[in-house]
């Protein structure tokens, strides 16, 4: 059953979606848990906290201001730290899940303007110009009654800038498709539960009666990658997550099935774009 959706075709959330993801974050001055209007608006979450399936008439855009977010669709799992955006296109249903308390910043797109991202989801990267434009947009501003100093006509230009600094913008390799083959699914099982296994996939398809071969066509097949960049993107969300709630780079290395802190430094660095260190100082700012 598709979720109740208040505000007809405006790009409110549905009622669900606004109720489960009411909380609030432990701060030196209080602040609500959520702020609403008919183009967006922010959630701040605990840690763990995870909303229900929904969809939305309009796609939108999910960024993180503080901790990391997990956009999960049929598609596949986006990642979404500090330094990306996550895209969602209109009548996808979908969940979001907040690692380390959370300030989730929402943004619906207009028809006219979703046309010029992908009709699939997404992960980009967020430049200086991008971050600060996603802040404004779904910053206190919108809901104060001052519409000569913030009217609709900025924020819609604000909005194609904001897509166009996107739409040079390239993807991200932080999406984590999401496997349809029973064989390979019963392999992400074991993954996700076990991050650091380091089973070779010979020995993952001797226990589930397929050779290494017939695994690995159809990991290029069916996700666009071999099984060991798929572990690795893995494991770098499992390190993103476990970056947020705090814990050391030695600890994540180890956690993640690096034999030693270098090599997750390096493997971390070449998809996020910084070392595990800075990012997680980054994020906790």
């Amino acid at each position: 059953m598709k979720p109740t959706v208040v505000g007809g075709d405006l790009g409110l959330l549905p009622i669900e979606c606004r109720l489960m993801l009411v909380g609030r974050q432990t701060s030196s001055r209080p602040e609500p848990a959520s702020r609403l209007w008919p183009t967006g608006g922010m959630h701040l979450l605990p840690s763990g906290r995870t909303s229900s399936e929904h969809s939305h008439p309009r796609g939108h855009l999910v960024y993180a201001a503080r901790g990391v977010l997990s956009v999960h669709t049929e598609a596949g799992t986006s990642i979404v730290p500090a330094n990306r955006v996550a895209w969602t296109p209109a009548g996808f249903t979908h969940f979001h899940r907040a690692h380390g308390n959370t300030d989730m910043r929402i943004l619906f797109l207009p028809a006219a303007l979703a046309r010029l991202v992908p009709d699939r989801p997404g992960v980009f990267l967020v430049s200086g110009l991008a971050r600060e434009l996603l802040l404004v947009l779904t910053g206190p501003r919108n809901f104060e009654d001052t519409p000569a100093d913030f009217d609709r006509a900025a924020r819609a230009r604000l909005r194609r800038v904001l897509v166009d600094e996107l739409h040079r913008a390239p993807e991200q390799p932080l999406q984590l498709p999401e496997p349809r083959d029973d064989r390979l699914q019963a392999i992400a099982r074991t993954l996700y539960a076990q991050p650091a296994d380091n089973t070779s996939l010979a020995e993952l398809g001797h226990r589930i009666g397929a050779s290494s071969r017939t695994l690995s066509r159809l990991f290029r097949n069916e996700l666009g990658m071999t099984f060991y960049e798929w572990r690795t993107q893995l494991r770098i969300y499992h390190a993103l997550v476990l970056l947020a709630d705090g814990h050391d780079t030695t600890h994540v290395a180890q956690a993640c099935g690096w034999a030693n802190p270098s090599s997750f430094i390096t493997a971390f660095a070449d998809i996020i774009g910084t070392t595990p260190g800075r990012y997680r100082n980054a994020s906790a700012e």
